[in-house]
């Protein structure tokens, strides 16, 4: 019997992550209630849920956006508390205020911690007032006026961002000052697309950085501790594709150091719940990057090496419960790989690819957070992300191999995915050597472009053609054509 104040739990997400948060809830013995869009209706985390409430809106994306919806689906389901996964409205203030006002716990920190570090600039400015390390910056809405001038003072590379930013919408890079103001308008218009808000900052861009993110616990009892330290830096259009626990660009002295840093600015935050603090790294210095007030995506190699169950702790700490474990006792054991399997070609620019999953079967001996079933259609309406792929094992190499085999024996076939990929860099040489950092795709393209060479087009084409759907249709003489009759030239 669970000891929480609450027994049903609603899940304002869809897919994998919705997944992975029931398979937790059936473990601490509570009722799972989830929301739906009807293009969702046939999916796992559907099925799994004891509750399921249809949601709906002009597009899908917009149904998970429905604060008034969810909190009417909440109340439905009687739900005590509501977990929000990542994206859609985890990092919204008012969606989290929503939730509590209706007498609900809401599964993240505060509001006012929301607040403070999901606005880039605010959290810089409270990051750098408490004396932590920031890249140097300058600030559109301090002074207007100068902000150009300022830019150009911090000198070439630069970084332009949107202060409301995320994913790596609206980011550019400028290595030449006369194509400063041009860099400016550009992000200044994404942000005001993606995000509704054009603010902007610049700070320095530091060249061939690794990203190091470090994983937060806190309650509201004042205790915060870390949970080591994971590596994201093979990205692709700043969004990020493998992650790995521990990462092999640290000695233990700077891990000690940024782990420690990390758990520094989430206690000058009060920050309550699960959350992670992004750093750029780079010649043996970190500076802050921002702060995810929220679980992430990459949570499992967390989880993999700790062996802490990061939503349970979640539950617990938005119930009320004080950490039931200190620094001293948490471990980390061996080493753990992320793989993000994606609808999408990288052979091809990344383009997202659709289709219906004909035949599916993941790797055996890994562990496989999926949100999707075969027969299911993949479309463009969310995220490409189908699935992740974590492997566990004594050593950062033995991992990797795992990983590799892993990716190989994945078998989806009727969409279209980034396995191919994946499985080129699990074996590319300055991957294996953990010589990378987060421009090292876009340095080697020839990763993402593939051998063209290895007859795979061929061996597709005819096996094709074995199946009798596709003979008929090659063999089938248009009615047009066939109206012609017998006449030749």
């Amino acid at each position: 019997m669970h000891t929480l104040p609450f027994d049903t739990v609603l899940i304002a997400n869809r897919g994998e992550i919705a997944v992975r948060i029931i398979k937790t809830l059936r473990k601490l013995g509570l009722r799972s209630a989830i929301v739906y869009h009807e293009v969702d209706a046939q999916t796992p985390a559907i099925a799994m849920a004891d509750v399921a409430i249809e949601v709906s809106a002009r597009t899908p994306i917009a149904a998970y956006l429905d604060i008034a919806q969810i909190i009417a689906a909440a109340r439905k389901a009687n739900a005590g508390a509501l977990h929000p996964g990542y994206g859609f409205l985890s990092e919204n203030a008012q969606f989290a205020r929503a939730v509590i006002q209706a007498g609900m716990a809401f599964i993240g920190p505060t509001p006012e911690t929301i607040e403070l570090m999901g606005d880039k600039i605010r959290a810089r400015n409270f990051v750098q007032r408490n004396g932590f390390p920031v890249a140097p910056s300058a600030i559109e809405e301090d002074d207007p006026a100068t902000f150009v001038s300022k830019a150009r003072a911090i000198g070439a590379p630069l970084l332009v961002k949107p202060s409301a930013g995320g994913g790596g919408k609206g980011m550019r890079i400028v290595r030449d000052l006369d194509t400063l103001e041009d860099a400016i308008d550009l992000s200044r218009s994404e942000g005001q697309r993606y995000f509704g808000d054009g603010r902007l900052y610049v700070e320095r861009y530091v060249e061939d950085p690794r990203h190091i993110e470090v994983q937060v616990l806190g309650d509201a009892f004042g205790n915060v501790v870390h949970l080591f330290e994971r590596e994201c830096s093979v990205q692709r259009r700043f969004q990020k594709i493998i992650e790995e626990s521990p990462s092999p660009a640290l000695s233990p002295e700077l891990r000690e150091r940024i782990c420690e840093t990390a758990v520094g600015i989430a206690r000058a935050a009060n920050y309550q719940n699960a959350g992670t603090v992004e750093f750029i790294f780079g010649r043996g210095e970190f500076y802050f990057l921002e702060m995810n007030t929220r679980l992430q995506v990459e949570h499992p190699v967390t989880e993999m090496v700790t062996g802490i169950d990061l939503v349970a702790q979640q539950i617990y700490a938005a119930a009320g419960r004080e950490l039931d474990f200190s620094q001293s006792a948490i471990v980390s054991d061996g080493h753990a790989i992320e793989v993000r399997l994606y609808a999408e070609a990288p052979e091809r620019g990344y383009v997202p690819t659709t289709g219906k999953v004909l035949l599916l079967e993941y790797p055996h001996g890994v562990r496989i957070d999926s949100g999707i079933l075969q027969g299911q259609h993949i479309t463009t309406a969310f995220d490409p992300m189908l699935a992740k792929i974590i492997s566990h094992a004594p050593t950062r190499m033995d991992a990797v191999t795992k990983s590799h085999r892993a990716v190989q024996e994945l078998v989806l076939l009727g969409c279209e995915t980034n396995a191919g990929f994946l499985a080129r860099i699990l074996a590319d040489e300055a991957f294996l050597g953990g010589q990378f950092h987060t421009g090292y795709l876009e340095q080697n393209p020839h990763i993402a472009a593939g051998n063209t060479s290895d007859g795979l087009s061929a061996f597709l084409a005819s096996a094709a053609l074995l199946t009798r759907a596709v003979r008929d249709s090659a063999d089938a003489v248009p009615e047009l054509h066939a109206a012609i009759g017998s006449w030749r030239n």
